[in-house]
């Protein structure tokens, strides 16, 4: 869902921005472990409160991991249940996994944090040629880059793969001035990790299992979806579909990988938390340097401004990790991850106390993933929950689901008074946009049809208003109905058509091009 992501990290600094009491009491491991005996009973209720299929937890404490379980089941109506070994797609937890792996590249100097992005990768371009030339790894992995917040989001949607996608990007207009605003952009993460990893003149995903997934161990992970595809043991996408929970979607995030496209099991993932509650060690040996580890977890940018500066705290985002201080001034360092298709992702970690919690779900994101993970920190730190911290995150991420277009019109509901289309021949033809591609308007079963992508996605559209139609959209950012509307111009044929589901940005209008000859 558009912003998913973005607001998921707004939605996060409620763990920290709520008051909580002050507690100045060591993390000793009995604390530990009489919070997992009321952690497991929470995991299991929470499961029977929200109807979510599946869920898989890690906790790490002072280098061990102590606690790993899956709860539920990998596919709703099948018997295949989750443990610690299941694999889940991440979504956006990929992102300070990502910056793990160039935090290895920069320890072993195969690059810098302040390397300009164009140095690495020489066909980039951003739409200002003077942010090309000075861009860096860290203004993408912090995201200051000047984006509009999603940039390229919906490129993907109509099928295009990453590289095109990085390649239209310099199309997109800015939405702030250079390294002025935080803007969550899951292609501009994904130039700095393409950018780093051409350092190697190896690919992203064989960067990734070189420098992280291997040397720790991690062998059900990967930035390939073939891989969680052919996991025997994975955990299927889940919505709600009138009620019930059922896995109807498949999302295939490789045009995204770094930002977006991991896979890993709960397990796994605790070999990872090890990792940077170690400073970098794993095992006694010092995997990646502590300096560049370390600076992933420093403040980069603020991600989100206090509405009162005068007693509200601000929320920082490192490279790749939403960085904040709780009211008893303890460290966290967290990052959720969504896919409205189906999964809610989180990792948090309390570094000054090397105590860290995964928690990954199988179903659309509901605050599921974050109210357990803020609740044990609870129950660690003072012993109990200090609030329904589910009740308070599902009305947030209820919010956050809402479709972000097609809001002021049901268009499933027929206009009592309609003006009639023009003829067919009206609106036929293609349309072309710097940013889109082209699209084409097509006549199937004497009807119109939108063609629009590499692939030419198909879509059937209907009639709602004199040139304005309607048509569903797929993908991870599609949810209601979206208008398409035709500007005639005094010929009587359509000179420009806009789609709503692809305008969020001002970016959704096509101009009609001279018939080839």
């Amino acid at each position: 869902m558009y912003f998913v992501d973005l607001r998921l990290s707004a939605a996060i600094l409620l763990l920290v921005v709520i008051p909580l009491p002050v507690q100045a009491a060591d993390v000793t491991a009995e604390k530990v472990e009489t919070a997992l005996k009321e952690l497991e009973k929470l995991a299991e209720q929470t499961l029977k409160t929200t109807g979510v299929p599946g869920m898989a937890i890690a906790v790490v404490h002072q280098d061990r991991v102590v606690y790993v379980k899956g709860f539920g089941v990998r596919e709703v109506g099948k018997e295949g249940p989750i443990d610690g070994d299941t694999v889940f797609q991440l979504a956006s937890v990929s992102k300070p996994m990502a910056s793990t792996v160039l935090a290895a590249l920069v320890g072993e100097g195969v690059i810098g944090w302040d390397d300009r992005v164009i140095d690495r990768d020489p066909g980039f371009r951003m739409f200002d040629p003077w942010v090309t030339r000075e861009v860096t790894i860290r203004d993408f992995l912090c995201h200051r880059s000047g984006l509009p917040s999603h940039a390229g989001d919906l490129l993907e949607d109509i099928g295009y793969g990453r590289e095109e996608v990085l390649h239209r990007l310099r199309f997109q207009k800015p939405a702030s001035s250079f390294r002025s605003r935080y803007a969550y952009t899951n292609f501009g993460y994904n130039e700095e990790a393409v950018a780093g990893a051409r350092a190697t003149g190896k690919t992203w995903e064989d960067v990734a299992a070189d420098k992280l997934f291997r040397p720790l161990g991690m062998k059900s992970s990967s930035y390939r979806f073939a891989d969680y595809e052919a996991a025997e043991n994975r955990a299927r996408l889940h919505v709600q579909v009138d009620g019930k929970w059922t896995a109807k979607y498949v999302r295939r995030p490789d045009a995204q990988s770094p930002a977006g496209g991991a896979s890993s099991s709960a397990r796994d993932m605790a070999q990872w938390v090890r990792l940077h509650l170690g400073n970098g060690k794993f095992d006694g040996k010092q995997v990646i340097g502590a300096k560049a580890l370390a600076e992933t977890h420093r403040p980069q940018i603020v991600s989100h401004e206090p509405v009162n500066p005068a007693t509200d705290r601000a929320g920082f985002y490192g490279l790749g990790w939403n960085v904040n201080y709780r009211v008893d001034g303890r460290v966290t360092l967290s990052h959720s991850g969504a896919f409205a298709l189906g999964a809610g992702t989180a990792v948090s970690l309390l570094p000054g106390e090397s105590l860290g919690i995964v928690v990954l779900t199988n179903g659309t994101p509901m605050g599921v993933a974050e109210a357990v993970s803020a609740s044990f920190f609870d129950l660690v730190l003072t012993g109990k929950p200090e609030r329904d911290w589910l009740a308070l995150f599902r009305p947030i991420f209820a919010e956050i689901l809402k479709p972000e277009y097609g809001t002021d019109v049901n268009y499933a509901k027929p206009l009592a008074n309609v003006s009639p289309p023009l003829a067919s021949e009206a609106y036929l033809g293609t349309y072309h946009n710097d940013y889109y591609g082209d699209l084409e308007i097509v006549e199937k079963d004497k009807g119109l049809v939108l063609q629009i992508g590499p692939k030419k996605l198909s879509f059937t559209l209907r009639h709602w208003d004199r040139d304005t139609f309607f048509y569903q959209p797929e993908g991870e950012n599609a949810s209601g109905l979206s208008a398409i509307t035709f500007r005639v111009g005094p010929d009587r044929k359509a000179a420009q058509v806009t789609i709503e589901y692809l305008d969020l940005q001002g970016k959704g209008s096509f101009g009609r091009q001279p018939v080839k000859k």
